[in-house]
C-alpha cells in the first residue's frame, strides 16, 4: 500500500457507479487500471484528468488490491484530435494496439514514448496521417523485440542489392534471395532507406522525413503486414466504427 506518482496517459475509461470511472493509464512502468471517484460530477477535479487521451501526472492511491486516483496535473489533452473526427479514428486506432502489446508492472518508458510522438504528430502536424502509422508500426515492432535486419540480406549474409523485405525472416534479402522467398516483398530503393532510417533513428527523429506517395505504398504494406505478423493478429482501421 501506497501513493504513486507518475506520468501517464488515458487509454481506457468507463463509467462506473452514479459518479464514478474506471480508467486504464499507460505509464513508463506498465498500464494501472484505477477508479477515479466522483470524476463525472460537474465540479470534480477529476473531470479533465481522466478523458481518453489525457496526458498527466497523476497521484494514485494503491491499495491492498486496487487503485484510486487522488489527483491530477494535465500536461496534454491533444485538442485537435478531440475534434477531428479523422484523427480521432487514428488515435483510437493506434490505442488498440498499445492496449493490446501492454501490460502491468512492465518497462513500457520507450511504448509510451513513441506513443506519445506519434498522437502528437497526428494533432499537430501536417503529415500524412498513414506515413505516421506506418512509421509508428515499424517502430513499434522494433521495441517489442522484432527488429528486422536491415544492413545486409539475411540469407547470403551480402550488403548490396537489398531490393526485398521478408516477412518471414525478418528483414532485408537481395535480388537474388529475394526473388525465391515467397514472403519477400520487393521495394525500391527509397523504401529501404526509410525502413533503415525508422530502425535506428533517435525516437524523437523517426517521424523527420517524407517519401512519395508510391514509396509510401511500399512502407505501408511492410508494417501492416509485419506488424500484424508478429502480433499474430490483424488490425482494421474500419473495424473500429
Amino acid at each position: 500500500m501506497g501513493i504513486i506518482k507518475t506520468k501517464g496517459i488515458i487509454i481506457s475509461e468507463s463509467n462506473m457507479n452514479d459518479f464514478d470511472k474506471m480508467v486504464t493509464i499507460l505509464t513508463p512502468n506498465g498500464k494501472i487500471g484505477c477508479a477515479a471517484k466522483g470524476a463525472r460530477r460537474p465540479k470534480s477535479l477529476l473531470m479533465a484528468g481522466t478523458q481518453f487521451l489525457c496526458f498527466g501526472e497523476y497521484l494514485i492511491y494503491q491499495g491492498n488490491s486496487s487503485y484510486s486516483m487522488n489527483s491530477c496535473d494535465i500536461i496534454e489533452i491533444f485538442y485537435n484530435i478531440r475534434i477531428d473526427l479523422d484523427k480521432l479514428k487514428y488515435a483510437t486506432y493506434i490505442t488498440k494496439i498499445i492496449n493490446d502489446v501492454t501490460d502491468e508492472n512492465q518497462n513500457t518508458y520507450k511504448i509510451l514514448q513513441l506513443y506519445l510522438n506519434t498522437l502528437y504528430m497526428i494533432s499537430e502536424e501536417e503529415k500524412n496521417i498513414d506515413f505516421v502509422l506506418s512509421v509508428f508500426k515499424l517502430r513499434l515492432a522494433c521495441l517489442l523485440g522484432f527488429m528486422p535486419e536491415i544492413k545486409k540480406c539475411k540469407t547470403c549474409k551480402l550488403d548490396e542489392n537489398l531490393n526485398y523485405f521478408s516477412l518471414k525472416e525478418n528483414g532485408f534479402k537481395c535480388l537474388n534471395c529475394g526473388k525465391i522467398d515467397k514472403s519477400a516483398i520487393q521495394i525500391s530503393e527509397s523504401t529501404k532507406i526509410a525502413i533503415q532510417y525508422i530502425v535506428l533513428s533517435d525516437a524523437k527523429k523517426i517521424f523527420s522525413f517524407n517519401m512519395s506517395k508510391e514509396n509510401l505504398k511500399e512502407l505501408e504494406l511492410i508494417s501492416k503486414l509485419y506488424l500484424n505478423n508478429k502480433l499474430e493478429k490483424e488490425y482494421k482501421l474500419e473495424d473500429l466504427f
